[in-house]
């Protein structure tokens, strides 16, 4: 729930002279002063206007009926959209308030956004638990098959604050975000809400809705602030994509990385270890080690050093690099003999520092610094969740110390190394452009100049891109890759920032060809993000069937009695010789259960090894998709393995057709 106030970088003065906008070609249209994003689709044309339900103002989604200003990038949002479904969700979210408000009266409301999954909505001063949920979605359903009509209403900041009387938490919205005199409601059936939208026409819109669950949370996110209780639910045009978003759902229940990683003995996070602290268990760390050995490769290869630094350091260098007053909630800090130290949250000052220990010529650049550091942030507890939000985790961290002139030929190679990294593993990314944040250091030409440049790269490599208005480093820009699974879901993973700040701040610099000082750029990037999070995508994409090369167990051989287990062991240690994680199963089962038992450990391979094997000099081979072959050549197999492994192919296909 927001209000009305001029879009980002709109002065009065914009408001006042007739502007030019950017549409998504990149041609120009002129408009007049004070035209809205319906102005302008039906200045495209009429019939673009008529189908008009928001739009995107450099990026940010906003209502229809948001002013433009001069230089603005416009995208007209219509059913067609991909943006719609956020639209509709939060219109949805509307639709459970009002319904909860009709069952209980008492209950006050606080914030309701879309999110990436559906919608949610904080309340509180009432009672809920899932037992709930039901009656509410019928009123719900009543709602959207009464097809109210969903009005925009301007009111005064004065009125919405009589409104609110009794609401703290409208009242402080109100208070920290109004920007101008009036504010807009959204109204439905008598009914309405605190919001600057965007919203469709009609509640009848809404094909399909459904609550999820519910849970707790704080406002506005602050542990220190009062407990509310979160309503998830989602939203769609149809009842048949929300059929196929709950067949989604339940099937991502089942590859939850938190479920097997318990199956397969990967990590715990105790209670006793404290929050958001992982443990890894030999499996576990064993696909960590692989990860690490990759990106070490992939490092080495492309000309980078690899260095160390501490887990903690005094704040003075958290202060020097802008971390203290831009992160300070977020660190673990302490007193050590009357002095502050803080368990870093990000690797680069500590590079920085030693890249400045050093003399450096213009010949000497790029220096490109790695290191696996692992990092502290204190999130909030109930953000926290298994390893993809976590108070400790390994950053593949890299830093690049560059000319200006080098600024592209860089990027352009980190770009190609992540795009390794996504084709070894069989992902798809979504690109991003993430722009200076509210909290941010530095002069708006750097930010400009910055912004271009990683701007630039991606236009001119053909790379389809979102723009994230507000979400950049506070230290500056940064393209963003999101790791997209085998369920479609996204997830934030590698990026590459580019940082005019630090080396200011840290009184970098080379000596230049002129015999000159100059300031050195420099480059933030990382391959996974981090180790944990990327863990966590690749159990679920894979759905704990690692590939070979990533597999903690990679082939299990199976003797059918304890006679053939001299055989088992002979074939385990040809096996072994090549660096194969392998062992034998010589508990007294059948074969047919020691079969059972390694596809529920999501073995790639498995050898069947008995009498006639031994005889001949061959294994039978089963894999994870239960094909099988007897009267194997174990040296053949042994080669098609180390081949599978070497070129980290994706699935075992031995036996593939």
């Amino acid at each position: 729930m927001a209000l009305v106030r001029l879009p980002k970088g709109m002065s009065e003065t914009d408001a006042q002279a007739d502007v030019t906008v950017v549409l998504p070609d990149g041609s120009e249209l002129h408009v007049p002063s004070g035209s809205t994003v319906e102005d302008v689709a039906y200045e495209i044309g009429p019939g673009l206007g008529r189908d008009t339900v928001a739009g995107k103002i450099d990026g940010e989604l906003v209502e229809k009926h948001a002013p433009v200003y001069d230089g603005a990038r416009i995208e007209i949002v219509t059913d067609q959209s991909d943006e719609y479904l956020q639209v509709l969700r939060h219109s949805a979210a509307h639709v459970f308030a009002q319904a909860l408000q009709r069952l209980h009266p008492e209950a006050t409301l606080t914030i309701g956004p879309y999110t990436d999954e559906g919608f949610y909505y904080d309340v509180t001063d009432v009672d809920l638990d899932e037992d709930d949920l039901s009656a509410i979605e019928d009123e719900m359903d009543a709602i959207i098959e009464a097809d109210y009509d969903i009005e925009r209403v301007v009111r005064s900041r004065e009125d919405a604050r009589e409104i609110y009387a009794e609401n703290e938490y409208k009242r402080e919205i109100l208070d920290d975000e109004a920007s101008g005199e009036e504010v807009t409601f959204y109204k439905q059936d008598g009914w309405q809400d605190l919001c600057q939208g965007p919203h469709v026409e009609s509640t009848g819109e809404i094909g399909a809705a459904t609550l999820l669950n519910i849970s707790s949370s704080y406002w506005r996110g602050d542990e220190e602030n009062d407990t509310l209780t979160r309503v998830y639910g989602t939203a769609f045009a149809t009842e048949a994509a929300l059929a196929e978003h709950l067949e989604m759902r339940a099937e991502a229940k089942e590859r939850d990385h938190r479920k097997i990683g318990q199956e397969m003995n990967l990590f715990s996070i105790p209670t006793v270890t404290g929050p958001g602290l992982p443990l890894y268990h030999p499996p576990g760390k064993t696909v960590l080690r692989e990860l690490s050995d990759f990106a070490n490769e992939l490092n080495r290869e492309n000309g980078y050093e690899e260095v160390e630094t501490p887990h903690v350091f005094r704040t003075e260098l958290w202060k020097q690099s802008g971390h203290y007053e831009n992160y300070k909630d977020d660190m673990f800090l302490l007193d050590v003999n009357d002095e502050e130290y803080g368990l870093k949250p990000m690797n680069c000052p500590g590079h920085a520092t030693i890249f400045d220990q050093s003399t450096w010529s213009y010949r000497d650049l790029p220096k490109r610094y790695f290191e696996n550091g692992k990092v502290y942030r204190k999130e909030q507890r109930g953000e926290l969740s298994g390893l993809s939000r976590v108070w400790s985790f390994t950053i593949d961290d890299g830093h690049l110390f560059v000319r200006p002139d080098q600024i592209r030929a860089e990027i352009e190679s980190v770009i190609d190394m992540i795009f390794e990294v996504v084709e070894t593993l069989d992902l798809e990314v979504d690109v991003a452009l993430a722009t200076r944040p509210d909290k941010s250091v530095g002069g708006d030409d750097i930010w400009e100049s910055a912004e271009e440049q990683l701007r630039d790269v991606l236009e001119s490599g053909g790379y389809d891109y979102d723009i994230e208005p507000g979400d950049g480093a506070f230290y500056g820009p940064k393209i963003d890759f999101g790791f997209e699974d085998a369920l479609g879901r996204v997830w934030d993973g590698p990026t590459v920032q580019l940082d005019f700040n630090m080396p200011e701040r840290f009184d970098l610099s080379y000596t230049g060809e002129d015999n000159e000082e100059h300031r050195p750029v420099m480059i933030h990037r990382a391959l996974y993000g981090s180790y944990e999070r990327f863990f966590m995508v690749l159990i679920e994409h894979f759905d704990g069937d690692f590939p070979l090369w990533l597999a903690p167990e990679q082939v299990r051989i199976l003797p059918v009695s304890d006679e053939s287990l001299g055989y088992a062991h002979r074939v385990k240690n040809a096996l072994a010789e090549e660096g194969f994680r392998v062992e034998v199963e010589d508990r007294d089962w059948t074969v047919g259960r020691k079969i059972r038992q390694g596809h529920d450990d999501r073995l790639p391979y498995m050898l069947i090894v008995g009498p006639d094997e031994e005889s001949s000099g061959t294994i039978s081979v089963r894999d994870r998709f239960e094909n099988e072959a007897d009267e194997v050549d174990p040296d053949a197999f042994v080669d098609h393995l180390v081949a599978e492994r070497d070129e980290k192919r994706t699935e075992p296909d031995f036996l593939a057709e």
